[in-house]
């Protein structure tokens, strides 16, 4: 009798902690929530060509800085731009253009880039044939899938395509009518001879027989912030400290690629793209890597911002450039 209520007790004390070491941790997790900031994220595109900023979310860089990141998408700078101007974005992440344009279409509390992840085009142009000796003289005659007018993605290649001597509108047809989500889609359906990919789509296409990567975009756009971090200035001059600290979580994530392997790079981010094998997110980082894709900071020199509306004036977008320091805002 002695023993079995000696073994109740024991049994209800254990009980007890267990209980109060889950209220505990409960509560200690409500506290470190708490002390977050969450900042809700809005991205232009899903694509590999963003895995420094995939890493530094799964390597919990942020969380490291005291911010929880609500990752969005919203497809298209326009609506990353429009998510920003309406609230329901804090941070954008998209080309730099959209600074630009908000700039010069009047608005008081306008856009400010504080930081660049991808410093080329991220496009790859895929044939439906398979071609060894490619050069952009092939493309004359042809249909071609592009971005959307006056994106940066369709913007850089036709200044590209003028650099080589081939005009986008008399000798090639360009169609930008196609929602970006469903460009792989109508080229797979057999529209056009040629398409506009980013990664890990091109791999995909390529890998089921539809096409073949001929040529990089960024590799013949040149340097540009091409995708940039940008937020309203008013957001910009409350939370200077928050995005000092957003920063610092980007360039570990600039940081950690450069210094380990594709596969490592491709593990850490392989939950994002469930969709994807492992070896195909490797191929992916590869052909980025491969073109100099990413920069080794966050910072954009004036340079490569005046390079960036040297093809928005070639485009026929903007007639005149903006001031560089009026848009960039340095962290100090």
């Amino acid at each position: 009798m002695k023993k079995h209520i000696f073994w109740m007790i024991i049994g209800t004390l254990l009980i007890i902690l267990v209980g109060f070491a889950i209220f505990s941790y409960h509560e200690s997790s409500q506290v470190k929530d708490s002390s977050f900031k969450k900042v809700t994220l809005a991205e232009v595109a899903h694509t590999v060509f963003y895995a420094p900023m995939y890493v530094a979310i799964e390597k919990g860089f942020f969380e490291e800085k005291g911010i929880q990141i609500n990752l969005i998408l919203t497809s298209g700078a326009d609506k990353v731009t429009a998510a920003l101007l309406s609230g329901d974005a804090d941070i954008g992440f998209s080309g730099s253009e959209a600074t630009i344009y908000v700039y010069n279409g009047g608005e008081k509390d306008y856009l400010k880039t504080f930081s660049q992840l991808t410093q080329k085009d991220g496009t790859f142009l895929v044939s439906r044939k398979q071609m060894k000796d490619f050069s952009l003289e092939d493309l004359k005659g042809k249909s071609i899938i592009g971005g959307r007018a006056a994106g940066m993605p369709e913007m850089t290649l036709e200044y590209a395509l003028k650099q080589h001597g081939v005009d986008p509108r008399s000798d090639v047809s360009i169609d930008t009518s196609i929602a970006f989500a469903a460009m792989s889609g109508a080229f797979i359906g057999g529209q056009g001879d040629f398409v506009t990919l980013f990664e890990p789509t091109a791999t995909m296409v390529e890998k089921q027989g539809y096409g073949y990567v001929v040529a990089s975009v960024g590799d013949l756009g040149g340097i540009v912030p091409y995708t940039s971090y940008s937020a309203r200035t008013s957001y910009i001059k409350k939370n200077p400290k928050l995005i000092k600290k957003f920063d610092q979580a980007i360039q570990k994530g600039l940081d950690y690629v450069h210094s380990h392997t594709d596969k490592e790079v491709a593990k850490v981010i392989l939950k994002q793209f469930p969709d994807t094998s492992l070896n195909d997110l490797e191929n992916a980082i590869k052909r980025y890597r491969s073109i100099d894709t990413w920069p080794t900071t966050t910072t954009f020199t004036e340079e490569s911002f005046d390079h960036l509306q040297d093809i928005m004036i070639d485009y026929g977008e903007i007639q005149e450039k903006v001031d560089y320091h009026q848009l960039f805002y340095s962290i100090s």
